[in-house]
Protein backbone atom coordinates (compact mmCIF):
# COMPACT_ATOMS: atom_id res chain seq x y z
CA UNK A 1 0.00 0.00 0.00
CA UNK A 2 1.47 3.38 -1.04
CA UNK A 3 0.74 6.69 0.63
CA UNK A 4 -0.29 9.39 -1.80
CA UNK A 5 0.94 12.81 -0.65
CA UNK A 6 -1.20 15.86 -1.47
CA UNK A 7 1.88 18.07 -2.01
CA UNK A 8 1.41 21.76 -1.40
CA UNK A 9 -2.38 21.48 -1.31
CA UNK A 10 -2.26 20.42 2.33
CA UNK A 11 -0.53 23.69 3.28
CA UNK A 12 -2.77 26.13 1.41
CA UNK A 13 -5.50 25.95 4.04
CA UNK A 14 -3.01 27.15 6.66
CA UNK A 15 -1.99 30.31 4.77
CA UNK A 16 -3.86 33.52 5.41
CA UNK A 17 -4.56 35.92 2.52
CA UNK A 18 -2.20 38.42 4.17
CA UNK A 19 0.60 35.87 4.03
CA UNK A 20 -0.03 35.19 0.36
CA UNK A 21 0.16 38.95 -0.42
CA UNK A 22 3.38 39.30 1.58
CA UNK A 23 4.93 36.40 -0.32
CA UNK A 24 3.97 38.03 -3.63
CA UNK A 25 5.68 41.25 -2.53
CA UNK A 26 8.84 39.40 -1.52
CA UNK A 27 9.10 37.45 -4.75
CA UNK A 28 8.71 40.38 -7.14
CA UNK A 29 9.93 39.66 -10.63
CA UNK A 30 13.30 41.26 -11.31
CA UNK A 31 13.29 43.46 -14.41
CA UNK A 32 16.38 44.35 -16.40
CA UNK A 33 17.28 48.00 -16.87
CA UNK A 34 16.61 49.00 -20.48
CA UNK A 35 19.39 50.55 -22.54
CA UNK A 36 18.39 53.98 -23.81
CA UNK A 37 19.28 55.14 -27.28
CA UNK A 38 20.82 58.54 -27.99
CA UNK A 39 17.53 60.10 -29.14
CA UNK A 40 15.78 59.19 -25.88
CA UNK A 41 18.67 60.53 -23.81
CA UNK A 42 18.51 63.84 -25.70
CA UNK A 43 14.76 64.09 -25.07
CA UNK A 44 15.31 63.43 -21.35
CA UNK A 45 18.04 66.09 -21.28
CA UNK A 46 15.81 68.67 -22.99
CA UNK A 47 12.89 67.91 -20.67
CA UNK A 48 15.10 68.27 -17.59
CA UNK A 49 16.52 71.58 -18.81
CA UNK A 50 13.02 72.87 -19.55
CA UNK A 51 11.76 71.80 -16.11
CA UNK A 52 14.70 73.45 -14.40
CA UNK A 53 14.35 76.69 -16.37
CA UNK A 54 10.59 77.13 -16.06
CA UNK A 55 10.11 75.43 -12.65
CA UNK A 56 7.32 73.10 -13.79
CA UNK A 57 6.20 69.78 -12.33
CA UNK A 58 7.59 66.62 -13.89
CA UNK A 59 6.76 62.93 -13.74
CA UNK A 60 10.02 61.00 -13.54
CA UNK A 61 10.26 57.31 -14.39
CA UNK A 62 13.43 55.66 -13.12
CA UNK A 63 14.96 52.25 -12.45
CA UNK A 64 15.81 51.10 -8.95
CA UNK A 65 16.60 47.62 -7.62
CA UNK A 66 14.96 45.71 -10.46
CA UNK A 67 11.81 47.82 -10.54
CA UNK A 68 10.50 50.78 -12.49
CA UNK A 69 9.40 53.59 -10.20
CA UNK A 70 7.45 56.75 -10.96
CA UNK A 71 7.67 59.93 -8.90
CA UNK A 72 6.26 63.42 -9.34
CA UNK A 73 7.63 66.75 -8.22
CA UNK A 74 9.52 69.90 -9.19
CA UNK A 75 13.10 69.67 -10.29
CA UNK A 76 15.18 71.46 -7.64
CA UNK A 77 18.62 70.98 -9.19
CA UNK A 78 20.90 68.66 -11.10
CA UNK A 79 24.09 67.88 -9.20
CA UNK A 80 26.89 67.60 -11.73
CA UNK A 81 29.54 66.01 -9.51
CA UNK A 82 27.37 63.29 -8.00
CA UNK A 83 25.34 63.01 -11.23
CA UNK A 84 22.01 63.04 -9.41
CA UNK A 85 18.68 64.75 -9.89
CA UNK A 86 17.16 66.40 -6.84
CA UNK A 87 13.38 66.73 -6.74
CA UNK A 88 11.72 69.20 -4.40
CA UNK A 89 8.78 67.00 -3.48
CA UNK A 90 7.65 66.16 0.05
CA UNK A 91 10.77 64.07 0.82
CA UNK A 92 13.51 65.66 -1.35
CA UNK A 93 14.22 62.66 -3.54
CA UNK A 94 17.64 62.02 -5.07
CA UNK A 95 17.65 59.98 -8.31
CA UNK A 96 20.87 58.96 -10.07
CA UNK A 97 20.93 60.42 -13.56
CA UNK A 98 21.97 57.08 -15.08
CA UNK A 99 18.73 55.47 -13.78
CA UNK A 100 16.33 57.97 -15.39
CA UNK A 101 14.20 56.31 -18.07
CA UNK A 102 11.64 58.98 -18.91
CA UNK A 103 10.68 62.55 -18.02
CA UNK A 104 7.20 63.95 -18.69
CA UNK A 105 6.30 67.61 -18.22
CA UNK A 106 3.04 68.07 -16.29
CA UNK A 107 0.93 70.83 -17.77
Amino acid sequence: MTVQDRGSIKWTSLMLPEHVEMLKEVFVEYKEKPILDEQTMLEIDQSLKYALTYNVDIVLTYYEHGQFKVIEGKLAKIERFTRQIVLSNNCGTYVPLKNVLDVQIVS
